[in-house]
């Protein structure tokens, strides 16, 4: 009975001395975090406007430039894209980016869709304010970024038809 006494003794030492170790290491070490994809860029893409106005203007497709701009000690980045259509439109914003790994990142932009002309732009014929949810990826070991969002312009377009939306989607390389 000593023995299994002395047997038990020496495990319940032994995981003490364990579980004070890692209880030690916890304590001192860092805790783990992704930021977000690291970079900022500039690239080119497609667009298509998905919301049309009263007299079923908007609906287009066309091509996109964008340029993000990461800050580097906060979750944040200045963004512009130039949305080209039927008409253009520029569409600068603030994104708060969101880590989802190392290489990915989701953001919520606002800003504003600055659109002017007779024909809609894919984000409508005036200026309006935008919200900006987006993705960037950036390819591992390379310098190269693909990115998606969507725009959603309120009270976009002159003749009714209120909010415009516009998806885009493209290939960026990060400076």
């Amino acid at each position: 009975m000593r023995r299994l006494i002395s047997s038990f003794s020496a495990v319940g030492t032994v995981l003490l001395v364990n579980l004070a170790s890692i209880t030690g290491f916890a304590l001192t070490s860092e805790p783990a975090s992704a930021q977000a994809a690291y970079g900022s860029y500039v690239g080119a893409g497609v667009t298509v406007g998905v919301g049309e106005d009263n007299q079923g203007d908007g609906q287009q497709a066309g091509g996109v430039i964008a340029v993000r701009y990461k800050l580097l000690e906060a979750p944040l980045s200045l963004r512009a894209q130039a949305l080209i259509g039927d008409n253009i439109a520029v569409v600068p914003s603030i994104s708060y980016d969101i880590p989802l790994s190392w290489q990915t990142d989701f953001y919520v932009g606002l800003g504003v869709a600055l659109a002017n002309g007779d024909d809609p732009s894919p984000v409508g014929d005036k200026t309006s304010f935008a919200i900006q949810p987006g993705l960037d990826h950036v390819i591992p070991n390379s310098n190269t970024v693909i990115f998606g969002n969507a725009i959603i312009a309120f009270d976009a377009y002159r003749d009714g038809g209120g909010t415009a939306v516009s998806v885009q989607g493209g290939v960026g390389l990060k400076f």
